[in-house]
């Protein structure tokens, strides 16, 4: 069966930003006068949505839904407005009864505990109701009496493809796959529990254990990669040194021993040239590291001389002088001194340069 292009794909919760009503009318509006296909993947939420959804499927009269996955609740309820609905073989279907939230934790006098049980009645009167309008659905597209729907939805369970064609809530069982079979995670299961939906065994878990423990593999694996990666680069100068030895001492081998052999064993003609090899980033590395440590050296062996300068000047008798003031118009001789503090001047001007 050729691979279908969907207009809509729905899934996730239903109410939500990826099954979202308004974006529906957006896309069945455009194409009013075509078929529109429907993907649709999704555990359920809002009735609201869901029931919103049919009237727009039906309204426009030539829908086809296509369920992927782990389908229930609302997310079954929206497919009732199309004109033809599809399963994949892999995917799960599932209906019950209609729920909502409630809870209390306080303290209550009688009276306010009349209150409660008044409300909690009110809330079940109006569940009965909202199960009854979904039972009646179910039936006009199953074909079965509102009271089996509701048998059925009280109980609850899982259906698979077949069985959903089966009892008459899907069309056809499509045998090409157009997602991956149903797999529950740990927090689609803590949704479905706390949602009152029941958790199948029978189909596959989630591979590689949690988010945080794959999170945590990754950056294991990240860590052993580049620790590879950067073992030449980590190491010290002399470690380089060494290496670059071996390489030079293992090198006159190599190319004696390729010599020996025929070029046409080789693969590789007669009069054909070498291409010179590229030094690699950690050779690189080496080289700049090296000459910055050549040119210190220089720097600390001019340092270490302009020291002695210094104690053979400090041993010296100070030069005589015949008058104070030197006349500006005639050169005047650089001492000792002045020359020394020049050169260092320019020493540590050189040093701050190469550092």
């Amino acid at each position: 069966m050729p691979r279908q292009t969907y207009h809509l794909h729905l899934k996730g919760y239903v109410g939500g930003y990826d099954f979202d009503s308004d974006y529906v009318d957006y896309v069945l509006s455009r194409n009013a006068e075509n078929e529109v296909h429907v993907l649709i993947d999704s555990l359920g939420g809002s009735l609201a949505t869901a029931l919103s959804i049919v009237a727009a499927f039906r309204q426009h009269g030539n829908v086809h839904v296509h369920f992927v996955g782990m389908n229930a609740s609302a997310a079954t309820i929206a497919s009732m407005g199309a004109k033809r609905i599809t399963m994949d073989a892999s995917a799960m279907y599932l209906v019950h009864k209609c729920s909502v939230e409630f809870f209390r934790w306080a303290s209550a006098n009688s009276d306010k505990l009349s209150d409660i049980i008044k409300e909690a009645k009110q809330m079940k009167s109006d569940l009965e109701k909202m199960d009854a309008n979904v039972a009646q659905m179910y039936a006009a597209k199953t074909g079965k009496s509102p009271e089996d729907v509701l048998a059925l939805m009280k109980k609850g369970g899982w259906l698979t493809a077949a069985e959903a064609k089966e009892y008459g809530f899907v069309d056809e069982v499509t045998d090409y796959a157009e997602d991956l079979a149903p797999v529950i995670t740990d927090s689609i299961a803590a949704d479905m529990g706390a949602a009152g939906i029941p958790v199948p065994t029978h189909v596959a878990k989630e591979q590689g254990g949690t988010m945080l423990n794959r999170f945590i593999e990754a950056l294991t694996n990240l860590f052993k990669s580049n620790t590879n990666s950067n073992t030449q680069a980590d190491m010290t100068p002399s470690d380089n040194q060494q290496q670059e030895q071996q390489q030079e001492q293992q090198a006159p081998e190599a190319n004696a021993q390729q010599t020996q052999q025929p070029e046409a064993q080789q693969g590789v003609p007669a009069n054909a040239k070498e291409t010179p090899q590229q030094p690699s980033v950690e050779e690189r590395i080496c080289a700049l590291e090296t000459k910055h440590r050549e040119a210190l050296a220089a720097k600390d062996r001019e340092i270490a001389a302009l020291q002695s300068q210094i104690a053979e000047l400090k041993k010296a008798p100070g030069d005589s002088t015949s008058h104070v003031v030197e006349d500006d118009k005639k050169d005047t001789p650089i001492t000792a001194a002045e020359d020394y503090c020049a050169t260092v001047n320019s020493a540590r001007a050189l040093f701050n340069a190469v550092g």
